[in-house]
């Protein structure tokens, strides 16, 4: 990655106030009371609103960004809320987990550049066990036209960034799919996502 992307994320999480709120995604929330707790991954974990929201049902919760400020902020926040996250700060192949490491991956608008997204899916796998549980949801290739009228929506404004069902199921091939969604939904999250936008939500169990 270019340093022109890592300063963009630590311009956007140097403010006081949380760029995208403190509370959990709503799928991401919904989706881990779901399920046994064990340990997880979040990675483009920004703040640290989800991994603290997982922190606090009980997960032993590891995370990674590129952002300096965005670890600040997420460990000002565990600290806040009493939980301990193990937080790395980096690009994927400079950071040291183990195979089969993790129970669960929570990929939440972890928009990663056009030219490496898959590639990323694909170490990611190798870093969760068998039967365990990645959980997806980031913005669709259809969301363009949700930016075009509401630029408080958030997201990539290149299509190439953006997700559809397809490339997430040729990234993770090796999954029972649970969901497989495209939807709209109404984002209220921080300053930054803010309105209808159109979403890929997925869940799929590694076999």
């Amino acid at each position: 990655m270019t340093n022109s992307w890592t300063e963009r994320w630590n311009d956007r999480y140097s403010a006081e106030e949380f760029a995208y709120g403190t509370a959990p995604n709503n799928y991401l929330k919904e989706s881990l009371e779901k399920q046994d707790i064990g340990t997880i991954l979040f990675p483009a974990e920004g703040e640290g609103r989800n991994a603290v929201f997982a922190a606090k049902l009980g997960w032993k919760v590891s995370a990674f960004d590129i952002s300096s400020e965005g670890k600040n902020k997420a460990l000002k926040l565990a600290k806040s809320e009493n939980v301990i996250l193990d937080y790395q700060v980096g690009e994927l192949e400079t950071l040291k987990y183990q195979p089969e490491q993790f129970d669960a991956i929570a990929l939440i608008y972890a928009h990663f550049p056009a030219e490496i997204k898959s590639s990323i899916h694909k170490t990611l796998d190798q870093y969760l066990r068998k039967g365990g549980f990645i959980i997806f949801e980031a913005f669709s290739k259809k969301h363009l036209e949700y930016l075009a009228i509401n630029d408080k929506v958030g997201g990539p404004k290149d299509i190439a960034s953006l997700f559809s069902i397809e490339e997430i199921q040729s990234d993770f091939p090796n999954y029972e799919i649970i969901t497989p969604e495209e939807k709209e939904i109404e984002l209220n999250e921080g300053l930054f996502h803010n309105g209808k936008g159109s979403v890929i939500r997925f869940i799929g169990k590694k076999k």
